[in-house]
């Protein structure tokens, strides 16, 4: 009952507790000034400085609390989500076959259930792939229509294999069934093939190690992921939501930009400013010396050093580089 009443009035905002994704959401809240301290491996934590309540779940577990509106924002990876709402547009789809529910029905259903991307965190790239053994005798996924395909996203692999049994002219059945076997596995995926448990896996891949280790080869891209930052359709507390994206875009954008400053003469202003325009434009300001101006302008990161050579060659003087810790950015 206390916990209850703690979290009365709070925003509920799902962040993974384990895994993959962990470490840098943490650095991102940490980077948005989201201050708390979570007790004893505690699984809520209440934000001291803001009336958020960060709940540590599963990231396969966060599309589900999210997309049903037990909690406001989340964040977890793209290919859960997807999978998620693939897994609810099946149930409503198999309830119209049934005769349970109308298309109209199924469609306004379908409408107020799931997740909103609020945007793309940079982080956590992967990729969900069908994988078949190296040595095998397939070399595309249609030659898998009709085997057993083993996986832990099972919703998104019978989509998958699906639409290519009906590219290849294999209607499904009344009640939506594929004729593709859809082997649903909760761990040690890239093991099912050696076993015999499966003909091919659908399964995500990283550094592609793992996959690699285990004797199989990638032969086709179900969906690209990387971490997002999801909501409800209608959370309890609309503007807070919008705050907390507003800081945690500030934060993306702050690790994929820096500063740079530097001086030039005012007649070489035109050309070093279409070398580095900035998000919108330079901030320029006067200096003692006549025919001399001070720039600052935002880079990205990845391209600064490029940047300084060409600012040099054009005349640019004192040129500093600063890391931005956060920013407001449109």
């Amino acid at each position: 009952m206390d916990l209850v009443n703690h979290l009365e009035g709070r925003l509920l905002f799902a962040v993974p507790k384990k895994g993959r994704l962990n470490a840098a959401t943490l650095n991102i809240l940490e980077g948005a000034d989201i201050q708390f301290r979570r007790e004893n491996r505690l699984d809520i934590a209440l934000v001291k400085n803001l009336p958020i309540a960060l709940i540590f779940l599963p990231a396969a577990d966060i599309p589900t609390f999210v997309g049903e509106g037990r909690v406001d924002l989340g964040i977890t990876g793209y290919d859960v989500v997807q999978e998620h709402d693939a897994g609810v547009r099946l149930v409503y789809k198999k309830r119209r076959f049934s005769g349970e529910i109308t298309p109209e029905e199924e469609s306004a259903k379908t409408a107020l259930t799931g997740c909103e991307t609020i945007l793309d965190l940079g982080f956590g790239a992967c990729k969900l792939q069908v994988q078949v053994p190296e040595k095998g005798a397939y070399v595309s996924s249609k030659d898998l229509i009709g085997k057993n395909i083993g996986t832990s996203f099972v919703h998104l692999t019978e989509k998958f294999f699906a639409s290519l049994e009906r590219e290849a002219g294999e209607p499904s059945g009344l009640d939506g069934k594929i004729k593709t076997n859809i082997v649903e596995l909760s761990g040690s995926v890239e093991a099912a093939c050696a076993l015999g448990v499966a003909d091919g896996i659908v399964d995500l891949v990283e550094s592609g190690e793992t996959m690699k280790a285990a004797g199989l080869k990638a032969i086709d891209t179900v969906v690209e992921s990387s971490a997002i930052l999801i909501k409800s359709k209608s959370p309890s507390n609309p503007e807070l939501v919008d705050l907390i994206a507003s800081r945690i875009r500030g934060v993306i954008a702050a690790k994929k930009f820096v500063l740079c400053q530097y001086n030039i003469q005012r007649s070489s202003l035109a050309t070093a400013t279409k070398i580095a325009p900035g998000k919108r434009a330079p901030t320029i300001t006067s200096l003692d010396e006549e025919g001399w101006v001070a720039v600052s302008v935002m880079v990205e990161k990845k391209q600064i050093a490029l940047v300084m050579d060409e600012l040099t060659k054009v005349g640019a003087t004192d040129i500093l580089v600063l890391q931005i810790a956060n920013t407001r950015t449109d």
